[in-house]
C-alpha cells in the first residue's frame, strides 16, 4: 500500500508517518524542502509547491496512491490534482471556517457556540474574511469529488496544534519572557478565555482513526482537539510550573492588554473557542492518547532544546516584539490607575445568602427582613 502525504515535516507529520509505517504503507511525503527532518530512511521526499495544480501535477507525474492526506497546501487545489490519483483522501483543515471564529462580531451575540459542532454557520462572504471563506471552499471541493465518486473523503477541523516543530509556536512567548527573568505577564479579562488546543501526536492519532474506519469517517467532517481544554490562564500556569518559575500575572482588560495578543489568539479577543468533539468520539472511538498537561510538558520541554533564535523567523512569525519597556510602562500606568480608581467611594454590602434563615420560628421574615 503506498501513501502520500502532502507536508509531513510540521509537529503531526512524524507521529502520521509513523503510524502509517506501521499499518504496512510506504510513505511519501510531498513538501517544499524548506524545513527538512530526521525521518525514517524509508520515507520517499518528493519536493515541490503544493499551492498550485501546475506545480503539484509536475512533480507527482503519473504516479498514484492507496491514502492520501492532505495536511499542508491549497487543500481546493490538492483535492483536485487528487481525483484520479487516489481511492481514499483525508484532508486536514481548520476551524477557522467558523462564522465568529476570526471575530465575534460577525456572529451575534458572542461569536462561536460554546462548544461549537460540526454543523455550525460557516464563513459563506469572502467580505467578512476572504481567507476563511476560502477555507470553506477548500471543504466544499473535497467534499463534491466525494460526491462525484472520485475517491472516498474525510476532513477534519483542527484547532491550534502544539508540540515540536510548530511553525506559530505561541507557548514561546511565555516561555521566553520567564527565560529573559521577567517579573510580570499581561493576560487579558483574567485569562478566563477557553480555546480547543490539539497536541500534535493526539492529532495524528485522530486521523490515523479515519484510516482504519474509512466506512464510518467516509464523507464526514469531524472537529479536533484535545478533550481537556484549558482557559489562557490555566495554559500559562502550567507553562510556568513546567519551567520552574515564579511571576506576577498582571490583569487587564482585553482593549489594553496589548503585550498578551502574540499568546492570545490571532484576533486578539478573549471570546471562547471550544471545539465540540463527541462526534468523532463517537463515530471513531477518540481518546487523548496524551494528556494535556504531558503533551504541554513535551512541547516546553522541546522548546527548551531548540530555543528560537530571537528576532528570527520564529518571533517573526509571532509578531511578538517582546518590546519589554514598553510592557513596564503599560504595566506602572495602568496599576497607577486602578489604584485611583479604587480611591473613588463606593459602597457595597457584605454578600450573604438571599434566601432567609430565621433564627427563631414564628417569624414573617428573619434578621434581614427576608
Amino acid at each position: 500500500m503506498k501513501a502520500l502525504i502532502i507536508g509531513g515535516t510540521g509537529p503531526t507529520g512524524p507521529y502520521m508517518i509513523e503510524g502509517l509505517l506501521k499499518r504496512g504503507y510506504d510513505v511519501t511525503i510531498f513538501h517544499r524542502g524548506t524545513h527538512e527532518i530526521d525521518l525514517p530512511k524509508e520515507v520517499e521526499h518528493i519536493h515541490g509547491d503544493p499551492h498550485f495544480v501546475e506545480t503539484l501535477e509536475a512533480a507527482l507525474g503519473s504516479r498514484t496512491f492507496d491514502l492520501v492526506i492532505a495536511a499542508y497546501g491549497r487543500l481546493r487545489y490538492v483535492a483536485q490534482v487528487m481525483k484520479r490519483r487516489t481511492p481514499r483522501f483525508i484532508a486536514l483543515g481548520g476551524i477557522g471556517v467558523y462564522k465568529g471564529f476570526v471575530d465575534p462580531g460577525h456572529h451575534p451575540p458572542g461569536g462561536l457556540l460554546v462548544p461549537t459542532p460540526e454543523d455550525a454557520p460557516l464563513i459563506s462572504d469572502p467580505e467578512v474574511n476572504c481567507f476563511a471563506h476560502l477555507m470553506v471552499l477548500s471543504e466544499e471541493a473535497v467534499m463534491q469529488a466525494h460526491r462525484e465518486g472520485y475517491y472516498n473523503a474525510t476532513i477534519y477541523r483542527l484547532p491550534m496544534v502544539y508540540g515540536a516543530r510548530q511553525p506559530i509556536p505561541m507557548e514561546w512567548s511565555v516561555m521566553r519572557r520567564i527565560l529573559d527573568g521577567r517579573k510580570y505577564i499581561v493576560i487579558p479579562d483574567g485569562g478566563l478565555s477557553l480555546e480547543t488546543r490539539g497536541y500534535a501526536e493526539n492529532v495524528a492519532y485522530a486521523m490515523l482513526l479515519a484510516v482504519d474506519q474509512p466506512e464510518k469517517s467516509a464523507g464526514q467532517i469531524y472537529n479536533v482537539g484535545d478533550e481537556k481544554v484549558l482557559s489562557l490562564y490555566e495554559w500559562i500556569v502550567l507553562i510556568t510550573n513546567i519551567m520552574g518559575y515564579s511571576w506576577e500575572l498582571v490583569n487587564m482588560p482585553e482593549n489594553l492588554a496589548r503585550p498578551s495578543r502574540p499568546y492570545l489568539s490571532y484576533s486578539g479577543k478573549t471570546s471562547h473557542r471550544v471545539m465540540d468533539i463527541t462526534k468523532i468520539k463517537r463515530d471513531l472511538g477518540y481518546r487523548d492518547p496524551v494528556p494535556v498537561e504531558e503533551g504541554l510538558r513535551r512541547t516546553v520541554n522541546w522548546y527548551l532544546e531548540h530555543r528560537p533564535a530571537p528576532g528570527g523567523e520564529v518571533e517573526q512569525r509571532l509578531q511578538d516584539p517582546f518590546d519589554y519597556q514598553a510592557e513596564d510602562r503599560l504595566i506602572e500606568a495602568y496599576k497607577a490607575s486602578v489604584d485611583r480608581l479604587l480611591q473613588i467611594p463606593y459602597a457595597l454590602e457584605g454578600r450573604y445568602h438571599p434566601y432567609a434563615h430565621p433564627r427563631e420560628p414564628g417569624k414573617i421574615r428573619d434578621h434581614r427582613q427576608r
